[in-house]
């Protein structure tokens, strides 16, 4: 056991060689290294399955031992100051580990296909593996300073794979912002770490947390400050996790591949803001208003985020605000001190998430038949619909991940939000009613997006499509969109370039379909159709299912979404405690001073899952009654500005719907808001301080130097070079001088 603890140092190490060979090969080696891209995604996924290997061994250690290993090193050694680097090896490292690999793994496979179309192939693969990396590294840190530095790396990595298509300019901004909000939150975790060093001396967790409780306990410490301090620390989870107020870059990150919306909203950047609060913990438990706070900004996301997820048109961005309500829900666990109630949901919402994500990339992948690889028609729902018969495989998978979130038993997210939602009621009645209003609202917005997406009729807007006729089209290289996003530029021509799939040209390691690579034109297999927006055909094929390469690893995470809830559901067999997560957490459960025993009220449990049930069914009643018998078509459908009627009555007045709509459709004007106050308030401020620099502290010299100027240019143009003159001007200011003093005495 000890020497497997040994090697963990490996963890975060072990897929770095692949973007570090990727570069290199690019660098030195072109041709060669492109030529043989197919091996980079092999590579990637054969090092990240060794570290989830390694991680399982970990994990079944820490099951079997219930123990917590930490080796660090001395890197910087001065008298008074020292710092250490290593590793800490304890269940909330090893529950990420396995994480981030299973769902890193699978993501990497189904790229393999989703991106063998693209000229940056080789790009997006070392982006990921690095990315992999990163993130290994945060969650196996031993000390604040060690984690600082792989959450900026986590961060540059997002900020490279949201912004991986960056010539199209709405990428471009997307990334920016997202870089921008995260450098918000991380200054405030900066600024947090050297504060708390500053308090305790040492930036080790076990020395942090034993000295900053001794110093409570012995009343040593001023108690607003340290809620200061820890504020700051909580601002770079803030950020991280998409908590309100700075959640605003997370629906903009949809503008990168389907695979990376996966990546983030699953198990790594989201995850890291909920990860770092977990492991400040035993910090943050001591400091009430601090637990408090944490709690108030998870309820208000967990509400936000589902309100503004009730209208969005994007597939991705529906799933996203989905994301941001979810995290919520574990912040507000986290807040409660529910630790274990938060990471199981964290779990179990990991592996939904990442389902919804690749099989809404499934969707997107077959809506390019019709609409054309363009971003804003083929991941618009109201172009959706009837998908059904078209798309089987990805619909039931989407339609297990869509009743997973909503919280449907036996599925995964079942488990996990049941708990949150029970341990609100003891913490507060007031967030326990906003949480579980929520868990309708959230069963009502997944239903919706499976609705619009899959059911009813095709609904392009193109009114002769027929499906019949098939001719060969092959959309437009990412590298080409120009400004709206399908509008194709070319020096010579705007007409699409049409070319035919050569034989035995195969860029796809785990896929038998076979691919042609060019960086002018994305070439897919499957049979295309002219597209009404470069060429006059108006004939369209019918969407395609994904091939087995991207269906693989769908299959895989609806395996987990089934099954992986059992693992913390608190139940006994004949005296033995089942509850693997409670046997897998107890070492940190102890360190927070909890009690581990998890033992379950079978009969309260049923009467509470009866009742949380109860909403979720409640909501998609009222989304199906909406959505679905309404309308024998979802074209130009619209939520809140369609008229629904029951009788003589409406369901909604008009103001209501009206006033829902618009603030869940404009993002609850919280962008527009920071857009006026921030962007337009400091381009107001740069001016003035503009004006301010050139007409004051600049005009004062200048002034005194042009002041200066004239009275030189007047006293020269008064002097004539004559003595007589001269001796005149002086008697004449010697008399006014005199006269002046005599009345001033009189």
């Amino acid at each position: 056991m000890e020497q497997t603890y040994q090697y963990a140092w490996i963890i975060p190490f072990l897929p770095l060689p692949v973007p570090m060979l990727i570069g290199l090969g690019l660098l030195l080696f072109p041709t060669a290294t492109k030529s043989i891209r197919r091996m980079w995604a092999f590579q990637s996924v054969l090092l990240l399955s060794l570290v989830m290997i390694f991680s399982m061994n970990l994990s079944i250690h820490q099951i079997n031992s219930s123990s917590v290993y930490q080796y660090v090193w001395s890197w910087i050694i001065n008298n008074d100051f020292s710092l250490e680097f290593g590793y800490l090896i304890d269940p909330l490292t090893s529950i990420m580990s396995i994480l981030i690999t299973t769902v890193g793994i699978l993501v990497l496979i189904y790229s393999d296909n989703y991106m063998s179309h693209d000229h940056g192939y080789l790009r997006f693969f070392a982006y990921m593996s690095f990315f992999s990396t990163s993130m290994l590294g945060l969650v196996t840190s031993s000390n604040l300073i060690q984690i600082y530095i792989f959450w900026e790396l986590v961060g540059m990595c997002s900020y490279l794979l949201i912004g991986f298509w960056f010539t199209r300019p709405v990428a471009a901004k997307a990334c920016q912002k997202a870089f921008v909000t995260n450098r918000v939150g991380d200054f405030g975790l900066l600024l947090g770490i050297l504060a708390f060093y500053w308090i305790t001396g040492s930036f080790e967790f076990r020395d942090l947390f034993q000295i900053f409780n001794n110093l409570i306990s012995n009343n040593e410490i001023n108690f607003v400050f340290v809620t200061l301090c820890a504020v700051l620390l909580f601002a770079g989870a803030i950020a991280k996790s998409a908590q309100f107020p700075l959640h605003v870059w997370l629906p903009d990150a949809m503008e990168g591949p389907t695979p990376i919306s996966a990546l983030i909203h699953a198990a790594t950047m989201v995850a890291a803001g909920i990860f770092l609060v977990a492991r400040l913990l035993p910090l943050f438990i001591v400091i009430p208003h601090i637990m408090h706070f944490i709690s108030l900004i998870g309820i208000i996301t967990v509400f936000l985020g589902a309100t503004l997820a009730l209208a969005q048109k994007d597939i991705k961005r529906g799933l996203a605000y989905s994301t941001m309500s979810q995290l919520g829900y574990m912040m507000l666990a986290l807040g409660m001190g529910s630790y274990r109630s938060a990471l199981f949901h964290l779990i179990t919402h990991a592996y939904s998430k990442a389902l919804l994500f690749l099989g809404s990339g499934s969707v997107i992948h077959s809506m390019e038949t019709i609409v054309g690889y363009c971003p804003k028609k083929s991941q618009n729902m109201v172009l959706m619909g009837g998908l059904t018969k078209h798309v089987p495989i990805t619909k039931t998978d989407f339609l297990l991940g869509t009743l997973s979130l909503c919280g449907i038993p036996p599925l995964a997210c079942f488990w996990s939000k049941d708990e949150i939602l029970n341990d609100s009621w003891l913490y507060s009645p007031i967030f326990a009613i906003i949480a579980w209003s929520t868990a309708g609202l959230t069963a009502f917005y997944m239903c919706r997006i499976y609705l619009l997406t899959f059911e009813g009729h095709l609904n392009v807007h193109f009114q002769n499509y027929s499906g019949k006729k098939k001719t060969p089209f092959y959309s437009i290289s990412l590298s080409l969109w120009g400004k709206q996003g399908c509008k194709i530029s070319n020096k010579n021509s705007r007409l699409v370039t049409l070319l035919k799939m050569k034989k035995n040209e195969r860029a796809s390691f785990f896929s038998n379909k076979v691919y042609k690579m060019d960086d002018n034109v994305r070439n897919m297999i499957q049979p295309f159709i002219s597209i009404p927006h470069f060429v006059n055909t108006k004939t369209y094929s019918y969407p395609y299912e994904s091939d087995n390469t991207m269906l693989f690893p769908i299959l895989i995470l609806v395996l987990f979404t089934l099954f992986v809830g059992f693992l913390g559901i608190p139940f006994d067999q004949d005296g033995v405690d089942l509850d693997i997560l409670s046997k897998c957490l107890t070492p940190s459960i102890n360190l927070l001073h909890k009690n581990s025993n998890t033992s379950i009220d079978w009969y309260e449990f049923c009467k509470d899952a009866v009742f949380s049930v109860s909403i979720a069914s409640f909501g998609i009643f009222i989304a199906v009654f909406l959505y679905k018998p309404l309308y024998s078509s979802f074209q130009n459908l619209d939520l809140i500005n369609s008229v629904v009627k029951i009788g003589p009555t409406r369901i909604f007045s008009d103001k209501i719907k009206k006033g829902i709509y618009d603030w869940s459709y404009n993002r609850g004007y919280i962008d527009a808001f920071y857009g006026a106050f921030f962007t337009v308030g400091m381009r107001k401020l740069a001016k003035f301080s503009h004006f301010f620099d050139r007409r004051v502290i600049d005009g004062i010299p200048n002034g005194v130097g042009l002041v200066s100027f004239f009275v030189a240019e007047v006293i020269k143009s008064a002097g004539g070079g004559r003595i007589s003159s001269y001796m005149f001007l002086f008697f004449s200011y010697v008399s006014i001088f005199l006269l002046i003093y005599y009345f001033l005495t009189l």
